[in-house]
């Protein structure tokens, strides 16, 4: 005899909407599109070939023609942006080729918005840790500490000079206090005021910097944890989101991306303005190493990787993994 005395309901199974490619894709709750990636690159003064960066594989520090070039190659790909960091020949204590009209970075920006400034958003890096002698963000007291309202002056000037170069989105890295309220007065004042802030309002000390000081040739000794957050502490990084959104920023960044997912879901969900996050060299690294030893499969494992960010509430990520990435999207 059959059993009625339960009820007969219906069989659910998830897996129904997981049985094939294309049903997988028609459900897909988080989506990746070329256009909200940016692409991190390194343009070096005095060099006449592409130098390869050792703990980076795939990734060169740029002569301005592979600059331009590759410039071109992501605007093609639909890459959303491009952001140009500065290797120069030359470096002092307070970093005075980062606001010189002729200095690497500013002669960089030029080249490229002459060449795709209207297919592809061009931004800039606004730091002093490449432009320093001591390798640090900011301008350093008697002490040898960094002097926070010293280096305010120095972003401001290093900001219009960026911006008179014709940068149409400057990233303001150096986690100094009140940085985007002084850059923000700075450029509105010159009639910058189109000018896009994007702030570092969470970048945390890590373990993960390495192969990017190997790329702007750094000179820095020791670390940064006096100013950059302490990845312990995720209030306080969202206080910090807080205070560049009320200073100005239009873009909130949380950098490392991968290691902190979670502040990066918990800006999303309180930020007025669009969130990126950074997939900083050591994550670039740390997956280019594992699939060189063959332990993972690289392209699933990247394509993982930037679709992880982007469903913890990323609107823009930064990756070295930009190019490959958008071509893959549309293969």
């Amino acid at each position: 005899m059959t059993d009625h005395s339960q009820p007969v309901g219906p069989v659910i199974r998830p897996r129904r909407l997981r049985q094939s490619v294309a049903m997988r894709r028609l459900v897909a709750e988080t989506r990746l599109d070329p256009a909200e990636l940016v692409l991190p690159v390194f343009v070096r003064e005095g060099i006449d070939a592409p130098q390869a960066i050792s703990a980076m594989p795939g990734v060169v520090q740029h002569t301005l023609e592979s600059l331009v070039a590759t410039a071109r190659e992501a605007a093609d790909a639909g890459v959303g942006g491009i952001m140009l960091f500065g290797v120069p020949v030359d470096k002092d204590a307070v970093g005075s080729g980062a606001d010189d009209p002729d200095g690497i970075l500013n002669v960089a920006l030029r080249a490229v918005l002459d060449a795709v400034g209207s297919r592809i958003v061009v931004m800039a890096d606004l730091c002093l840790d490449e432009f320093t002698d001591h390798g640090h963000c900011g301008v350093l007291s008697a002490d040898g500490r960094v002097d926070n309202d010293a280096t305010l002056d120095r972003y401001a000037a290093m900001g219009l000079a960026q911006a008179r170069a014709g940068a149409h989105v400057l990233g303001l890295s150096g986690m100094m206090d009140g940085q985007v309220a002084h850059v923000r007065d700075a450029l509105d004042a010159e009639g910058f005021t189109d000018t896009v802030i994007l702030a570092y309002a969470a970048k945390y000390t890590s373990g993960l910097y390495g192969p990017f000081r190997e790329a702007v040739q750094s000179s820095l000794e020791g670390d940064r944890a006096t100013y950059q957050q302490d990845p312990a502490n995720a209030t306080e990084a969202l206080r910090e989101l807080e205070l560049d959104i009320a200073e100005g920023a239009d873009i909130v960044m949380v950098k490392p991306a991968m290691p902190h997912l979670d502040i990066v879901a918990a800006a999303a969900a309180v930020s007025t303005v669009p969130v990126a996050a950074y997939q900083i060299s050591g994550e670039y690294s740390m997956i280019e190493a594992a699939s060189a030893n063959g332990w993972i499969d690289r392209e699933r494992a990247l394509m993982e990787s930037l679709l992880n960010i982007r469903r913890a509430g990323a609107q823009i990520i930064l990756t070295y993994y930009a190019l490959e990435a958008a071509r893959l999207l549309r293969a």
